[in-house]
């Protein structure tokens, strides 16, 4: 259904150093700058962008607004997890664990603020 997914960002470098951490802990290469305002990351079918806004005003988060990433098991959402505090990522909601739901998630917020969550659904 889609084609890619962008946050923005406000210091590319800040924020590429963040995903290149999370996404590398499920298995994702580092991620591509292909300017200095934007960087892509490719993986399992789907392209995922970060980038300076356009119009040079502040990146913000989008309030209700979350991105989750698959994982192969919940190893790899504490894994995911632990890169993304260590590499300027804050924790929200509750810590990584298994909801009512079944799903074992983990969630934080990226340096410009988005909210972003990695999950793994037992089969």
């Amino acid at each position: 259904m889609f084609n890619h997914v962008m946050v923005g960002a406000n210091d590319i470098d800040v924020s590429k150093r963040f995903y290149d951490a999370i996404l590398g802990a499920l298995g994702i290469a580092a991620g591509i700058k292909d300017s200095d305002v934007r960087c892509r990351y490719q993986g399992n079918g789907g392209v995922f962008m970060i980038k300076v806004p356009i119009n040079g005003e502040s990146a913000t988060n989008g309030n209700g607004s979350t991105i989750g990433f698959a994982t192969l098991d919940s190893a790899a959402v504490d894994a995911w997890h632990a890169s993304g505090i260590a590499n300027g990522g804050t924790t929200c909601e509750d810590p990584p664990g298994r909801r009512s739901s079944g799903v074992y998630l983990a969630y934080l917020r990226d340096p410009a603020g988005n909210k972003v969550c990695a999950a793994h659904r037992s089969r």
